[in-house]
């Protein structure tokens, strides 16, 4: 069974932190480290970033973190390299959020197999379509055991959403608010409405909700209505300006302020 799989059924009432940070950011080798570091300090599940130089879901603070990756030599090869050796350390589920050029120049078949090779478990592509990816690169992705991750927003259609749903197998990444990453402080009305929608479509992936989520507060009001919760902004901000050494002081005030 997939990892992702496993995750999501284990204690089922546990609500899921899930935290993205850019490999190759703020150093190039920092990768596995942080890797290493966020699931001793209790993350349930890592978004390792592929830096993409035409990031359209990123804000500001990851896009200026993948700037600085693809300057500090980050890229599709140096990635699976320094990931090579990381389930001798690592347990929990990897998935590469990236874009679909750098895997199509890659090659798709080549990235999952080299992908199910190092042990991630799941891949998010914003900028691939869903009928897209049913048609030509479904039968492919489950060849090698990935999970292929799809976003849904407040203005995702509950049709498109049950066919999402449908040929999902994993979770769907919930997006609080149709805007890129990094750019709420907190949910009102209009997102509670939404995040209550959702819930009550009784999904057969639960949704695990990001953008927006920077503290314990919008991190206790996400997972009131899913599964789990995704950080990422915050995050790299941490790393921005505390460097690598403290990933211990966020979660613990995410998880236990």
């Amino acid at each position: 069974m997939n990892r992702i799989n496993k995750k999501l059924q284990e204690n089922s009432n546990d609500k899921l932190l899930s935290i993205y940070f850019t490999a190759g950011y703020p150093n190039l080798n920092d990768t596995a480290t942080i890797i290493q570091d966020l699931e001793k300090n209790g993350v349930g599940m890592i978004e390792i970033g592929l830096p993409f130089s035409d990031p359209l879901a990123d804000g500001p603070t990851i896009q200026a973190s993948s700037t600085q990756a693809l300057k500090n030599g980050m890229t599709t090869e140096v990635l699976f390299d320094q990931l090579k050796d990381i389930r001798k350390t690592v347990r929990i589920p990897l998935v590469i959020m990236g874009y679909f050029n750098p895997i199509l120049q890659y090659g798709v078949e080549a990235f999952c197999e080299k992908c199910a090779e190092v042990g991630i478990d799941g891949l998010i592509i914003p900028d691939l379509p869903v009928d897209v990816y049913n048609d030509q690169y479904k039968t492919l992705f489950e060849k090698y055991g990935i999970i292929n991750v799809f976003l849904i927003t407040p203005q995702t259609r509950d049709e498109r959403i049950r066919f999402i749903d449908s040929i999902s197998n994993g979770f769907i990444y919930m997006v609080s608010s149709a805007s890129v990453t990094g750019s709420s402080s907190g949910f009102g009305n209009e997102q509670t409405d939404y995040f209550k929608r959702i819930a009550n479509m009784n999904l057969k992936n639960p949704p695990i909700i990001g953008f927006g989520i920077s503290d314990h507060k919008t991190f206790n009001q996400a997972t009131q209505y899913a599964k789990g919760a995704i950080i990422g902004s915050a995050f790299i901000k941490h790393l921005t300006n505390q460097g690598i050494g403290k990933t211990s002081d966020f979660i613990q005030r995410i998880l236990n302020p």
